[in-house]
């Protein structure tokens, strides 16, 4: 298992690269430029802004200048001093040897501010909003797959196919403001736009503070971005737990007399979660790069923001440094599902 572990975070280092190649070459192949405006600038400040950010040298060169910062890690032994320590999105020390690492470079749009800047402050607040909203579908989504396995062609059927088919129909886009408005508006039960988290964050983005503060801002972003996943995985729980039950093993079981809730429990519901697993790790990283919406609608100050309008400003490093991000998360999140996948079924080995 090792040494498959190492393999694929060296496939991920490749798979990085060819990403970093195609945005590179779209965001490029794409007419403007970042420091175009409607009333075109000096061509003297025109020309000290891409000197500056090194926008007039070769395509190929900007292009390996951008690999070296971001992939290649600085070691020294003595302590990141001044501003270049915030420049480097790791910055740690092991055995005496400073490791500095990724360096995403400038906001163009943003000029105070370096991408990493932007993804220390916003990017936990995605990752916190991804996060619940895998746990509101997990929530939602497995308990009514395997009530609908169970109860075959009852009115409980029916009523959680009914919710999964809801879940999959309305968009975020509807389903937020209609939340807002029942329960923000009307109700007021709670706040319509905001999140409660602040820095600093425990591991990077766990919020330190957990309560009712924290938790009546989450609620309704969490279940508008949530709920469509929770109808994908309870069909997808429904119908593997009723291709399980009609095995030959499961029918042994119970001819052996085993009670139906240990038959359900050890037997069929393990099994039967191997297909679910293999969309977690994909539906993680949808939900974590899919909060754009979402943060949009309930003013969340996620990275939802600072992409879209990156895109519009040609703002390459943060377009650059969020896709690299995201993929980082994809390819992780198919490792730990790959891992996953051993525990759940010991015929599987990685060797």
């Amino acid at each position: 298992m090792g040494r498959y572990i190492a393999r694929r975070l060296i496939y991920l280092v490749v798979v990085l690269i060819v990403v970093s190649f195609i945005t590179f070459g779209l965001m490029h192949a794409v007419p403007g430029g970042p420091f175009d405006r409607e009333k075109a600038l000096p061509p003297e400040i025109m020309a000290n802004l891409e000197k500056r950010y090194h926008l007039d040298d070769p395509l190929w060169k900007q292009y390996l200048n951008y690999l070296y910062d971001v992939f290649i890690p600085r070691l020294t032994t003595k302590p990141p001093a001044g501003t270049l320590e915030d420049d480097f999105l790791i910055n740690a020390k092991v055995g005496g040897v400073w490791i500095r690492w990724m360096n995403f470079g400038p906001s163009y749009a943003s000029r105070s501010r370096t991408v990493n800047d932007i993804f220390r402050q916003q990017l936990p607040i995605s990752a916190q909003l991804g996060t619940l909203a895998l746990l509101v579908a997990l929530i939602i989504g497995m308990p009514l797959g395997i009530i609908a396995a169970l109860k075959q062609n009852t009115i409980l059927d029916y009523f959680s196919m009914s919710v999964a088919i809801f879940g999959v129909s309305v968009p975020v886009i509807v389903l937020g403001p209609l939340l807002i408005w029942i329960f923000g508006v009307t109700l007021k039960w709670l706040p319509p736009t905001g999140w409660g988290a602040k820095p600093p964050y425990l591991l990077g983005f766990l919020p330190t503070q957990w309560g009712w503060d924290y938790f009546r801002f989450a609620i309704m972003p969490s279940v508008a971005l949530g709920l469509g996943s929770s109808a994908v995985i309870a069909r997808l729980t429904r119908a593997s737990l009723l291709q399980t039950i009609r095995e030959d093993y499961i029918r042994t079981a119970r001819a052996k007399g085993l009670q139906e809730r240990l038959v359900i429990t050890r037997h069929a519901l393990k099994n039967s979660l191997i297909p679910v697993v293999t969309i977690l790790g994909p539906m993680f990283a949808a939900l974590v790069t899919g909060t754009f919406v979402t943060e949009l609608v309930f003013g969340i100050p996620g990275m939802g923001k600072y992409f879209v309008t990156s895109i519009t400003n040609r703002d390459y490093p943060v377009i650059m440094g969020t896709i690299l991000l995201y993929a980082v998360f994809l390819v992780i999140a198919n490792l730990v599902v790959d891992i996953i996948y051993a525990y759940l079924d010991p015929r599987i080995r990685y060797e």
